[in-house]
């Protein structure tokens, strides 16, 4: 099966996914060809090559006449559905723009057939809408991942005032898909591009398992600290039948201050490790000690090994190879009667064996609602 992963360490917008897919290898004609079924003729497409940060991507562009006219929802459906494109793209597209139409209309509070799209409405974004759509049914794929995004940070300027970054649109699009900020004191994520990657993608994290036939790199229009691109991997999902091996490294600690474990684990999830985790022990003389146990690819044993040393009081680690077998997992959000709850997903040879709803998500409705959580629990654990 033929999967996109979409890489937003550099958040996402309609224009990039464009240039990541044909920087990818999408062929620029076949795409125009393919959006002149929108019949719409006051535009023309353009992909240049450019640098970012030392990086070579593909900036994707649309040429048009400004326009002077807000369009509603049903300006937007009626364009898609006087279009030569297939039933189930039109559907798509016409899933996203209500994606942004919902979120325009929670944040007015206005009927939904009265919300001006204003700068989504625009032809621009129509094109990064529909091409999206037709890109990805050009290239053949049949799913797509995505890993969290990246919102950044600092404030946002537009029709409606200025907010901080994510703007309301785009937060209010993002509910229950997992997001994180910088300081790159710039939005990262547009609605657009945030209306793409939630209608589509079937999961958000870490890259599913496969094998990749080519990566591409859409740049955007902003000069960051980091490189100003999204990547996108292109390739076929591959399904895990065999165990891997793993690096185990272990150390047994009796004289550090508990409060500094937290920070260690995290550095060592954030610098590659599997899995870290904490044990009870009993030490010599009959002292409490805690052992840590980290899993890692053996690619990544010596940063782990510095971090262990310059963060705790240990002096000496086990090491030792060991074969496990894993599920592959992802993160999804759905609906319930409690509304939207992020979920973890694992599944053995394409069929889905285990379904948990994330806690902190569990943890927010509890409260919200006043109700126990394990009730909580119980609730939505019969629903999935």
């Amino acid at each position: 099966m033929k999967i996109a992963y979409f890489d937003c360490f550099s958040g996402i917008s309609g224009d990039m996914i464009l240039s990541a897919l044909l920087d990818a290898g999408l062929e620029f004609d076949k795409l125009n060809e393919e959006l002149k079924k929108l019949r719409l003729d006051n535009f023309e497409i353009q992909a240049v090559k450019v640098v970012k940060q030392n990086i070579a991507s593909t900036k994707f562009n649309v040429l048009y006449e400004e326009e002077h006219q807000h369009r509603h929802l049903s300006h937007l459906n009626k364009i898609v559905d006087q279009s030569d494109f297939p039933a189930v793209m039109k559907q798509k597209a016409k899933d996203i723009f209500l994606a942004i139409a919902k979120a325009e209309t929670k944040i007015h509070n206005m009927p939904i057939e009265k919300v001006h799209f204003h700068e989504v409405g625009a032809i621009d974004t129509i094109i990064d809408v529909v091409g999206a759509l037709a890109a990805l049914h050009l290239l053949g794929i049949e799913k797509i991942y995505s890993s969290r995004l990246n919102v950044g940070s600092g404030y946002v300027t537009f029709s409606h005032g200025t907010f901080p970054v994510p703007a309301p649109a785009t937060a209010e699009i993002l509910k229950g898909i997992p997001i994180y900020n910088t300081d790159s004191q710039a939005e990262l994520v547009t609605p657009t591009g945030a209306a793409i990657i939630a209608t589509l993608a079937e999961g958000f994290g870490e890259m599913p398992d496969m094998i990749t036939n080519s990566i591409g790199y859409g740049a955007g229009s902003r000069d960051l600290p980091q490189p100003n691109v999204l990547r996108v991997y292109l390739g076929n999902e591959k399904v895990r039948n065999e165990a891997e091996t793993v690096q185990v490294i272990e150390t047994n600690i009796d004289d550090m201050n508990p409060q500094l474990y937290e920070h260690v684990m995290e550095k060592l999830l954030q610098a590659g490790a599997l899995d870290v985790f904490l044990t009870n022990t009993l030490m010599k003389k009959s002292r409490p000690g805690i052992l840590l146990t980290v899993l890692a690819n053996e690619k990544d044993t010596n940063k782990l090994l510095d971090i262990i040393f310059t963060e705790t009081t240990s002096i000496g680690v086990r090491m030792r190879r060991e074969k496990r077998a894993v599920l592959k997992r992802m993160i999804d959000k759905i609906e319930t009667s409690l509304g939207a709850i992020r979920v973890k997903k694992s599944e053995l040879n394409g069929r889905t064996v285990n379904v948990m709803p994330e806690f902190e998500d569990m943890k927010k409705i509890a409260g919200e609602q006043g109700i126990p959580l394990k009730q909580l629990y119980e609730k939505i654990l019969g629903e999935l």
